[in-house]
């Protein structure tokens, strides 16, 4: 473990100092900028997983979020493509990219400050449509949909502040089709046995945040249960026993975060896992999680990537980076496990301002190569489709 400066992402969520000055993102007008291409590992045409699509929050205010790509079969990591591939579209994606998905041949970004999803092609990551979300946060699919969580309102503090909701998308006509109205600034979720989870972090509402798991009928689209779980609640995964996980960033103050463990079969929580987290990546039964835990007290980071076992029960390593190179890392911020050959990508935000950096791990937890992303390089997905050039 080490301790770095403040993690920007827990001010963002609990103060959100700054943000209140920014009503809105656009998409401006800009001159076209080129893609960069940087060759990084050597070519990999056998893998089930054809690349990887990284997206690059960018600064708030700045429209400036960016996606890049990187190609199993050439090895090229390449910068900053959805401008070069959508001349036709205003520069850039928008206004902060909270999310990315792929379902189907489509890749979706959902942006957050812009109060959109650009959907894409997956296959040349050109636009294709765009819906209308206000202030989206994640997004995942099912059955031919797509959700996303939506705070439901502008970027503000304070008690008057609207409920959250989640959207349903349809992705062959790109349509709304149903919301539900759930807790205060819902976050990630899953979906199981005919029921929608989202975890409700109440960020807007410092101090007194939510503390709820919503649980939707996807038959009827209504509100069934509501857990009570912990404060200030963020990102979900679900094993194959059926056990959802759900962090808790704490309070900052005396409430630490831990992940806390909900049976689906009855909607009970169980117990936790008794470590920080703000970031989970769930491959076959090992759950990866990188924490970066603030600390008002000691006025700074404790940073840590722990794996945790899920058949067993039990953390099986305080670090799943095993040759020291996370002393390279300054603030880690997204985390990735590819679900074929068990490569490990974390993506380090720096100072948040320069642009930040793509880190591949072998499945034993050693650096195969590190590249530069974009500014605050944060979400990923992998994609089965070979992405084309376009002219």
């Amino acid at each position: 473990m080490k301790t770095v400066r403040i993690n920007r992402r827990m001010m963002v969520g609990t103060l959100l100092v700054a943000l209140c000055c920014v009503a809105g993102g656009c998409r401006e007008e800009e001159q076209v900028t080129s893609s960069e291409e940087e060759t990084v590992a050597p070519p990999q045409e056998e893998n089930t997983v054809k690349g990887l699509f990284l997206l690059n929050e960018g600064n708030m205010g700045s429209n400036s979020c960016t996606l890049d790509y990187f190609d199993y079969a050439t090895g090229v990591y390449s910068r900053n493509i959805f401008a070069e591939r959508n001349p036709g579209v205003a520069m850039e994606l928008g206004d902060v990219g909270s999310d990315i998905g792929v379902y189907g041949e489509k890749l979706y970004a959902v942006l957050n400050s812009s109060n959109l999803v650009e959907v894409m092609d997956a296959r040349t990551a050109q636009h294709l449509g765009s819906v209308d979300v206000t202030n989206g946060r994640y997004v995942i699919f099912h059955g031919g949909k797509a959700y996303v969580s939506s705070y439901a309102g502008p970027i503000q503090t304070g008690s008057n502040v609207a409920l959250g909701k989640v959207v349903e998308i349809d992705t062959l006509s790109l349509e709304i089709t149903r919301e539900a109205v759930v807790g205060y600034q819902p976050e990630e979720m899953v979906v199981t046995d005919g029921k929608l989870y989202v975890a409700n972090s109440g960020g807007y509402l410092y101090p007194d945040y939510d503390h709820t798991v919503s649980v939707i009928d996807l038959e009827t689209f209504q509100v069934t249960n509501t857990i009570d779980v912990a404060i200030n609640l963020q990102r979900m995964e679900i094993d194959r026993f059926g056990r959802i996980y759900v962090s808790s960033q704490g309070n900052y103050y005396d409430i630490k975060s831990d992940v806390f463990v909900i049976d689906s079969q009855t909607d009970q929580v169980t117990g936790s896992l008794g470590v920080a987290a703000n970031e989970m990546c769930l491959c076959g039964d090992s759950l990866y999680i990188t924490s970066t835990e603030w600390s008002y007290v000691t006025g700074g980071n404790t940073v840590a990537y722990t794996l945790y076992d899920v058949q067993k029960r039990e953390v099986v390593s305080d670090c799943f980076i095993t040759d020291g190179t996370e002393s390279q890392i300054t603030m880690p911020y997204g985390v990735a496990v590819n679900p074929d050959t068990r490569e490990i990508f974390v993506t380090d935000a720096g100072d948040y301002v320069t642009p930040g950096y793509l880190y591949r791990f072998s499945p034993e937890g050693k650096l195969q190569w590190k590249v530069r992303a974009g500014n605050v390089p944060a979400h990923m997905a992998f994609t089965t489709q070979a992405l084309y050039s376009v002219d």
